[in-house]
């Protein structure tokens, strides 16, 4: 999902804006109800007979791969693209990058623009990985010398050794994504679109990439990174989208729109696999009232309370390092059920998961369930996080399989307590949580 593209420094179709050097409090990206539609032919000779008989007649069918999407972004800002496959995002990339002609809307670019696309696209693969590069620059408008003098940092980011010298046509997929990577951000353009870059690449190299990203945001770059990687998204990006169907159905925080693209799949799964099961309607049973970020499932078995408490029993919201905690979670069914499993995840103020099971994956029998019954689970772990605020989400789900293809989620609450750690000075903790390490002297 690599490319190198044109800069954009003209006006390439009707409906865009001539690119410009960035200015403070200028957007350097603007969409103005942009969308494409394409025109699919049953067989190929309707397209012979639609141009014969033109508007007077209509021998395709309308497939609306972008509806109107009008968006802004400003300089430096991180905006990551998701939805699932088909949902538009690679079509609003190319629009952006001009390798696709809008229907209707206008596109405006104000500084320096470089794709990475389709994986492969804009190399040359007779050209060497050294000539490639020479070529991506000489298309950004970079002199011979500059680029002589950034060949250094290129070779020393892809890391592709002798390679460098050899055609591209000989890389793999992986050579092809650090040598596209690598030139990309050499160029250092104004406006970085990257598709789908992790999923190319082993986890080095993907970590190379995001540590990279961030030093170029904070020198400014703007960027739009499609990925189908939640964490990948909440890590570089401060902004997202959610683009279903060609629509634009989400915009906000990177917390908030990653959150409504999962719940939209826990739904659409939910619904598949209880199909499936052949599981009953649902009662009319409320749902009890619990604060948290979001809930979602489909309330077939609810969660009705959750509570931390101290080693002792009694609520708590406040542990020193060292010290068990124990999750209490109370749940009721609306229907005969078995194979069920409850779940914790503990979250920092930043958002990033740390740590978390399933009865499920401790391999605990929960007992069965008939309609209308209660039971209650207490998950227990050592506090061994630094200080500082803490959530807790928690979940209950239906499952027997190992490969979970049978995984219904029943309820799940987000945030629904939090927790403050108080730091042992016998003990500090430096890193996001201790972990014992054995220590071998000699």
């Amino acid at each position: 999902m690599f490319s190198s593209a044109a800069p954009v420094g003209a006006a390439r179709f009707a409906g865009e804006a001539r690119a410009t050097t960035p200015t403070a409090g200028t957007p350097v990206l603007r969409l103005d109800d942009v969308c494409k539609c394409y025109r699919l032919y049953e067989r190929p000779e309707d397209r012979l007979k639609q141009m014969l008989w033109r508007a007077r007649r209509r021998y395709y069918r309308e497939f609306w791969a972008l509806s109107p999407v009008s968006l802004t972004v400003e300089r430096g800002e991180a905006l990551g693209v998701i939805g699932r496959n088909g949902s538009g995002k690679s079509t609003l990339l190319q629009l952006i990058a001009g390798t696709l002609r809008p229907t209707a809307g206008r596109v405006s670019v104000n500084g320096r623009l470089f794709a990475l696309l389709e994986l492969g696209a804009g190399f040359n693969p007779e050209f060497t990985g050294r000539e490639n590069a020479a070529l991506s620059g000489a298309i950004l408008g970079v002199s011979r010398a500059e680029m002589q003098e950034r060949f250094p940092a290129i070779i020393d980011f892809a890391a592709l050794g002798d390679f460098i010298n050899h055609p591209v046509k000989t890389y793999s997929t992986g050579m092809y994504a650090r040598l596209a990577f690598a030139v990309a951000t050499a160029l250092e353009p104004d406006i970085l679109l990257v598709d789908e870059m992790l999923a190319v690449g082993d986890v080095a190299f993907q970590q190379k990439c995001i540590s990279r990203l961030r030093e170029m945001r904070e020198r400014g770059l703007t960027l739009l990174l499609v990925s189908h990687s939640v964490d990948a998204v909440k890590s570089v990006c401060g902004r997202a989208i959610l683009l279903d169907a060609g629509k634009l159905v989400a915009s906000g925080s990177a917390d908030e729109v990653t959150d409504e693209y999962l719940t939209r799949l826990r739904e659409e799964m939910n619904a598949r696999t209880g199909r499936e099961l052949a599981l009953p309607a649902r009662g009319n049973g409320r749902a009890p009232t619990l604060e948290g970020k979001r809930r979602y499932g489909t309330g077939h078995v609810q969660i009705e309370h959750v509570a931390l408490e101290a080693d002792d029993g009694v609520p708590a919201q406040v542990f020193r390092f060292g010290e068990r905690i124990t999750l209490h979670i109370a749940y009721r069914t609306q229907v005969d059920v078995d194979h069920l499993s409850v779940s914790f995840l503990v979250r920092d103020a930043t958002g990033v998961d740390l740590l978390g099971t399933t009865t499920f994956e401790e391999e605990v029998r929960l007992r069965p369930l008939a309609a209308g019954a209660s039971d209650t689970v207490r998950l227990r772990f050592q506090n061994r996080l630094r200080p500082g605020s803490y959530g807790v989400s928690v979940a209950i789900n239906r499952v027997s399989r190992r490969d979970l293809t049978d995984n219904v989620l029943f309820d799940q609450i987000d945030s629904v307590v939090a927790f403050e750690v108080i730091g042992d000075p016998r003990r500090p903790v430096h890193y996001k949580f201790h972990e014992p390490v054995e220590v071998v002297h000699g």
